[in-house]
């Protein structure tokens, strides 16, 4: 087993990834990082001598003064150099650089002088070095007007805001997964990589994204309907958009009820892909669920009795409640990485009507317990 340590645990990409890890804790120990640790010596060089791994990736990317970016990335590689020689480290150590290493400004400049700094210490002290420079990265929970212009714009979309480009070029992309998933086939391949870039997974305009992002709210965020869904790039996209509504204010969405003598018909899900539609009867004070997904499109909706469904993201302690009643049929869609359940709460059997966007298949089922 290896232990493995993030500085910039909490950040975007060091949240996925510790996230990703806890998903199999037969094969990685996760050693906690607080930032306090660059301020504590003592605690830094603690951390550094339980781990077998160390993965680089905190940083600062915004700030009005460019100066004070690039001096704050290099005081934080030198401050971690000091402790892995203070404490005669051997660890495999993987860092984050940017594809603007090769651009004229400060945020580069510190990263590529990181990087080769990082390096140096691996060739003086017989560790391992892997400096990954990383294209633009989006996914879900990406800080707006921090991380990447795909969060912007997914935060404006679903705030009464409007998106405006002001340089409409090419841009190369990488999903938050996609890039976890590579620094973790770096940490099991253990090679020295002094410079290493990490392919992008697609490449596209910026307003081409923004009028992909501008169709979702549209059909989705306005009208409830799943989009067409048709490269890996659309779902990555989708699921990263559905992570910035106002969750607590959104849900749950009351369907339309057409009532006649007959009784009532009510139009569950409205969809340009497939996946499967179920039902679930549930007697008083049972609850269903308990887990999460990390890529799955799923919708519950209360047709008959009374119901909690619960949500809650699951490196956070907030958890979301909503009160369904078959009365006015409503819906909750679950987003990623959130886990959630559905108490019965009523006196009487409980009728749910379920959609996912994939069939469930045992063998990769994307499916984790964890109770809410």
């Amino acid at each position: 087993m290896k232990k493995i340590g993030i500085t910039g645990q909490n950040g975007f990409v060091g949240s996925h990834l510790y996230n990703t890890l806890g998903l199999q804790p037969e094969e990685y120990e996760r050693i906690d990082f607080k930032k306090e640790y660059f301020e504590q010596p003592n605690q830094l060089d603690e951390f550094v001598k339980k781990c077998d791994v160390i993965v680089h990736l905190a940083a600062m990317n915004r700030h009005p003064d460019p100066e004070v970016i690039y001096f704050q990335n290099i005081e934080l590689v030198k401050q971690l150099v000091a402790s892995l020689k203070r404490t005669g480290s051997k660890a495999h150590l993987l860092f984050s650089s940017s594809s603007q290493e090769e651009r004229d400004n400060l945020y580069g400049k510190s990263k590529k002088e990181g990087r080769s700094l990082l390096a140096d210490w691996a060739k003086e002290n017989g560790g391992t070095f892997t400096g990954m420079v990383i294209p633009n990265v989006f996914g879900p929970f990406g800080k707006p007007n921090y991380n990447s212009f795909i969060a912007t714009f997914c935060h404006q979309l679903t705030h009464g805001e409007n998106p405006v480009v002001d340089v409409d070029g090419e841009v190369k992309l990488i999903y938050v997964g996609e890039l976890v998933q590579e620094i973790i086939n770096q940490i099991q391949t253990a090679e020295n990589k002094e410079h290493y870039p990490v392919p992008f997974t697609i490449s596209m305009k910026v307003s081409e994204v923004l009028a992909k992002l501008e169709h979702y709210k549209k059909l989705y965020f306005d009208h409830g309907e799943i989009p067409e869904l048709v490269t890996n790039f659309d779902y990555q996209l989708f699921n990263t958009f559905r992570c910035y509504f106002d969750i607590a204010s959104h849900y749950p969405v009351k369907f339309k009820q057409n009532i006649d003598a007959r009784g009532a018909f009510v139009e569950v899900i409205r969809l340009g892909i497939g996946g499967q539609c179920s039902y679930s009867t549930t007697v008083p004070g049972i609850t269903r669920g308990n887990h999460f997904h990390t890529r799955k499109i799923e919708r519950f909706a209360v047709i008959k009795g009374k119901a909690l469904i619960q949500l809650r993201k699951i490196d956070t302690d907030e958890v979301l409640d909503f009160y369904l009643d078959g009365d006015e049929p409503a819906y909750v869609d679950m987003p990623v990485w959130y886990t959630h359940n559905v108490k019965n709460i009523g006196d009487e059997e409980l009728l749910t009507i379920f959609w996912i966007n994939e069939p469930y298949n045992p063998e990769d089922a994307d499916t984790y317990f964890e109770n809410v």
